[in-house]
Order: C-alpha cells, then structure tokens, then sequence
C-alpha cells in the first residue's frame, strides 16, 4: 500500500475511536435519588437530571431566588419521579427561564442539601404554538 493510503485509513480509524469514545460518555437522564445514591457511591461526574420548575396553584413558579447581585439563583425543580429538590446555578437567570416547559440540570450534589447545576438547558414554549393551534381549528 501506499503511504497516503495508510495515513488515510489511521485518520479514519482515530474518527472512529474518538467518535465512540464520545458516544459512551453520552449521559441519560437521572432523577434526583440516583443522583444522590451515585453521589453517595463516590462518583463525580455530571448528572443530567430532568424535571419541571416548582409551580402554585395559579402556574407561577415558586421557589426561584435571585441573589443581590444577580449573577447566581437557586431554584426548585421537580423531576420525573416528584421529587422536589433545590438547584444552585452560578449564573444569572437565562432569559424565559420561568416561561421553560421542562429544565435539565447537568451538575452534582457538593452535599445531600442542593444540586450544583453547571450548567442548564431549557426546553421553551414554541413561539408557533398558538398559530398551529389555530390553523388547525380551521
């Protein structure tokens, strides 16, 4: 063979491990008990751990606490299974945080009391949901 070849077929075979590499590191999503119980295990990594924001009778979420400064919040978030848990997130209040049909947490327990999110993803109410409902109707 010649050498480009060869070269070709080692960058195609590094592709390879890196992209299964990445795929085993893919995380699922846990809820707030096997995130303690892992954290309880001893392990460190990031959780990601799904729910809805904490929300009263009328739909206004509850439990959302901005600090003075306004650079971190702590909020609570009720996973799949009802657990409520209170969540610290080190950045100010993303935009349309309260208006967020789900949240996910990627983060861990520093202790039994409160998830460290470092980071949050929000799932928000599609802008075109109102007009397919209507279109619909028609």
């Amino acid at each position: 063979m010649k050498k480009g070849h060869l070269l070709g077929l080692g960058i195609i075979a590094i592709a390879i491990v890196i992209i299964m590499t990445s795929i085993g590191d893919a995380s699922s999503y846990e809820t707030f008990t096997t995130a303690k119980e892992m954290k309880q295990g001893g392990e460190d990594k990031a959780i990601h751990v799904v729910g809805q924001l904490k929300k009263d009778a009328s739909g206004e979420v509850t439990g959302l606490k901005v600090r003075e400064d306004k650079v971190s919040f702590t909020f609570m978030l009720v996973d799949n299974e009802g657990v409520e848990q209170e969540v610290f997130y080190n950045e100010p209040v993303p935009a349309d945080f309260t208006r967020s049909e789900s949240v996910v947490v990627i983060g861990s327990y520093k202790n039994d009391e409160i998830f460290i999110a470092d980071k949050i993803l929000m799932k928000c109410p599609s802008k075109y949901q109102e007009t397919e409902v209507q279109a619909a109707g028609m």
